[in-house]
């Protein structure tokens, strides 16, 4: 089996309709990008495995969706406008922008600016009269609104101590020198839970979904023997952090973050309470004048006021994609010196759960029965069945290796006879001819679709 560089799985998916260049007509745009059809297939079965392992299957945990457009207040308190910046200089010889940190070698010391703060987050105006009190800020992440909506949430669905309010959605972040692919972009989807828990069993927790977060990856297919955990050291901890475990994962370009599990201790419920005088916050918080509510619990037995510490365990949506992808691509060297591309996904993620083809594409009786299995089928799976009626049977197996599909249907001629089909699988190449009525029952006992 052959290694792959990001070139290949980016060509892969131009190629194949996962990822496009956004805006690419007019010369596209720098950090953006648009998910094809395969794609969104992929994407959105990603987080709908996430929604369903922390909102379905478990009874402690709640969901939101809450607005991209962010009052200033809330990224005031929270600390962003003060820390959400990074270092910029300008290199002279080579005229390009970079990170103080992140200049590459080929730029002379001598050549560079002094550093200059830059601004991460994106700023727009709210309201017919555009000025300087007039504006909102674009999220650079969902857990703000988390802990804005703390009460709002305990309110509509009380909860004892431990319990979690769970995100999916847009961030956006003015990265100044995006890259590798859909790693660093400037505008992204995450997957956040705060996960609220009372302070002494903070730690315990740290390390409970540090293991569970591992699990969760290694069910979606990223290999164990592909993550390395970053304890990150005390003096390189964001200002809200008592501990952070970083998931890293060896892409292509190196190895990255795919997942933090932070100890967020109560900062953030801390920074955004009224009443911060009364209740006995830990962290160092700026003090809040405008908050109208008290993020707190009582403790039922001491009718104490319990500001409550927050492990957030926040993954990428566009990082896990890319993770994915490159677990699954394979290419495989088959006889007479051929090869065959695999995209080997879960069969959960697979954008196209299975391909109904049809041998003939011009004989109607054929044609008919596929049509009509494809929309049996669609009806009682979950996610894309997908009719493939472009000719060449061969040609279409190999496609659907290319985009993960994990089984293929042929309707042939004998179908029309005896009522079966063949069903080919994606990793083995085995297959198998079973009859019609049987079909639904081995796609869910085989691949649990």
């Amino acid at each position: 089996m052959k290694n792959h560089t990001m070139e290949d799985l980016v060509s892969l998916c131009k190629r194949r309709g996962f990822i496009f260049q956004s805006n690419e007509i007019y010369g596209g745009l720098q950090g953006l990008y648009d998910y094809g059809p395969l794609g969104v297939e992929l994407k959105n079965n990603l987080k709908k495995s996430w929604w369903k392992s922390m909102i379905y299957e478990r009874d402690d945990i709640e969901g939101i969706d809450s607005s991209i457009l962010t009052n200033p207040l809330v990224l005031k308190y929270s600390g962003h406008e003060d820390t959400f910046t990074d270092p910029l200089v300008d290199c002279k010889s080579c005229g390009e922008r970079f990170r103080a940190d992140q200049v590459p070698d080929y730029c002379k010391k001598e050549d560079l600016t002094e550093p200059r703060q830059f601004n991460l987050m994106f700023k727009t105006n709210v309201g017919p009269v555009e000025d300087n009190n007039s504006f909102a800020y674009l999220r650079p992440e969902t857990a703000q609104n988390i802990f804005t909506n703390f009460k709002n949430v305990l309110d509509s669905a009380p909860h004892p101590l431990p319990f979690g309010i769970a995100q999916m959605g847009k961030a956006f972040r003015n990265e100044i020198t995006p890259r590798n692919f859909i790693f660093r972009v400037r505008e992204f989807e995450q997957m956040e839970l705060e996960f609220f828990v009372k302070p002494g069993e903070d730690e315990e927790w740290h390390k409970k979904w540090t293991d569970l977060r591992l699990q969760w990856w290694e069910d979606q297919g990223v290999m164990r023997d592909n993550i390395e955990l970053y304890h990150v050291p005390s003096d390189e901890l964001a200002h809200y952090s008592k501990a952070t475990v970083d998931i890293m994962y060896k892409y292509p370009h190196g190895l990255e973050e795919l997942e933090g599990i932070a100890n967020r201790t109560d900062f953030d419920l801390g920074s955004h309470t009224k009443g911060q005088k009364e209740l006995n916050i830990s962290a160092k918080v700026a003090e809040n004048t405008q908050s109208n509510a008290k993020l707190a619990v009582q403790d039922l037995e001491t009718k104490e006021w319990v500001v409550p510490y927050v492990i957030e365990p926040s993954a990428g949506v566009d990082r896990g994609f890319l993770a994915i992808l490159n677990e699954a691509y394979k290419v495989e060297s088959l006889k007479d010196d051929k090869e065959r591309t695999v995209l080997a996904l879960k069969p959960h993620l697979a954008p196209i759960k299975v391909a109904v083809i049809p041998l003939k594409r011009n004989e109607k009786s054929i044609v008919q029965q596929s049509i009509d299995l494809k929309n049996k089928l669609q009806r009682l799976i979950e996610g894309r069945v997908l009719l493939e009626n472009t000719g060449n049977i061969g040609k279409n197996y190999r496609k659907h290796d290319e985009i993960g599909t994990p089984a293929c249907i042929t309707v042939d001629f004998q179908t029309l006879d005896d009522n079966t089909v063949t069903i080919r699988d994606r990793d083995t190449m085995e297959q198998k001819r079973i009859n019609l009525d049987e079909v639904i029952s081995f796609l869910r006992d085989n691949y649990s679709i």
